[in-house]
């Protein structure tokens, strides 16, 4: 049977399957693992924000480190051994666990691990895609992927805590250690053999160091992506501030009940998949320039929606914070998705490891500081006017847009660009 756009692309879905089979794992990870410290190793509240917080670490720590290691070597092989060892990572969990020796120290060492493992995979996924696909079908590519990242996220976690519940958190653990061994064996799968990166002939090798500054100075040296890159990090920050505030202001300002609570909850993971879904087209409707800086105005609109909720009868309330969160999670998806392939698209296959990598890092270095930020802010102004700052946010990064050369844009380039300079 003849099967449309990428799905007939035997590559595009050897990848496809791994990486969902690897978000499919990582979500219930971050399920289970809690659960366990939780319940079972009476993890204090502290011990509970160190375990978040060493999940986003190697985030920080080895990002610029990876991405020059995926521009040195195929990244084929590196993507299954990251899958791989965090399989093994993960079995040592139950063993330890069913031994009576598992413990919260422990766990931190196996969280720092996996997500060390994560950051590897999640890069190198993001490293290869424009190895094995055409540059006009990046945004198809990202769009399917993204759908999988949003199905996985609500799959994963809820079909994760309702195994906690069954079975106990270390057999869900071992359902993990299976699904990241088959998301190395589907990568694994993948045929088309990637260029060898090339070398200096002669010379000492290249610095590590060296090649990290390249990749930055790649992205801050080009207008374009360096303007993509400060305004992700912007929305970014801005989104992650107004999460706890959000939370408050239904729960304490509304004073919603919790089954409402939880339904505007998932509204975001039904917002994310629409997204994913109408990427391609959205990207089609307008030029790659005016549709990312129309977007991003209409978050920043529609999170100034969120204050006049006071002002409703609850159940409009609830109708216009339901509508809040499905299209601003529509809006940050489809434009995401977009700038992701732009990005891939103008930047050479050689530069994809760090260019990816730099990405990542400045914008993920934002979270910790954006949820203080955020909690700050409601506590000094309150939840309605922490939420217009917050939104404020956003609206500088729609003005940043709307005066630099990104504007201009008119579509994913398709041509090859120029190879970097190789390191010296």
């Amino acid at each position: 049977m003849k099967l449309n756009g990428l799905w007939d692309h035997a590559d595009f879905r050897r990848l496809w399957a791994g990486q969902t089979l690897s978000m499919l794992g990582t979500n219930m990870v971050a399920v289970a693992v809690p659960l366990i410290a939780a319940v079972s190793l009476g993890a204090s509240v502290f011990q509970m924000g160190l375990l978040l917080a060493t999940e986003f670490l190697p985030y920080l720590l080895i990002s610029l480190f990876v991405g020059v290691w995926l521009d040195r070597r195929p990244k084929k092989m590196i993507i299954v051994a990251a899958d791989a060892v965090r399989s093994l990572i993960l079995l040592s969990v139950p063993l330890l666990s069913w031994a009576d020796l598992l413990s919260v120290p422990l766990l931190l060492v196996v969280v720092f691990g996996t997500g060390a493992c994560s950051t590897v995979s999640d890069i190198g996924n993001a490293s290869i895609l424009p190895a094995l696909v055409e540059r006009e079908d990046l945004v198809e590519g990202n769009s399917k992927l993204e759908m999988s990242s949003s199905v996985s996220n609500i799959g994963g976690r809820t079909f994760g805590g309702l195994l906690v519940q069954l079975l106990t958190g270390p057999v869900v653990i071992m359902v993990d250690v299976f699904a990241f061994g088959l998301a190395a064996a589907c990568t694994l799968r993948i045929r088309k053999k990637e260029p060898v990166p090339e070398r200096p002939a002669d010379g000492p090798p290249s610095s590590i160091w060296k090649e990290i500054g390249e990749g930055l100075s790649f992205i801050f040296g080009n207008a374009t992506l360096r303007t993509l890159v400060l305004v992700t990090f912007l929305i970014n920050f801005s989104a992650i501030a107004i999460d706890p505030v959000f939370l408050v202001f239904i729960t304490r300002t509304l004073d919603l009940p919790g089954i409402l609570v939880g339904a505007l909850l998932a509204g975001t993971g039904v917002g994310s998949l629409m997204g994913a879904l109408f990427a391609a087209r959205l990207g089609k409707l307008l030029p790659f320039g005016r549709m990312v800086v129309w977007c991003t105005v209409a978050m920043t609109g529609v999170e100034l929606v969120i204050p006049a909720a006071t002002v409703m009868p609850t159940g409009v309330a609830f109708a216009m914070l339901m509508f809040v969160q499905v299209a601003y999670a529509v809006l940050v998806i489809a434009s995401a998705v977009n700038i992701r392939s732009y990005r891939s698209a103008i930047t050479p296959d050689a530069m994809q490891g760090r260019m990816n990598a730099s990405t990542r890092m400045i914008v993920m270095a934002g979270t910790p500081f954006g949820a203080m930020a955020g909690g700050a802010l409601g506590t000094w102004l309150g939840t309605q006017w922490a939420i217009v700052v917050c939104a404020g946010g956003i609206g500088i990064a729609a003005v940043l847009l709307a005066l630099s050369p990104v504007r201009r844009a008119t579509g994913i380039p398709t041509e090859l660009p120029a190879p970097a300079p190789a390191a010296a």
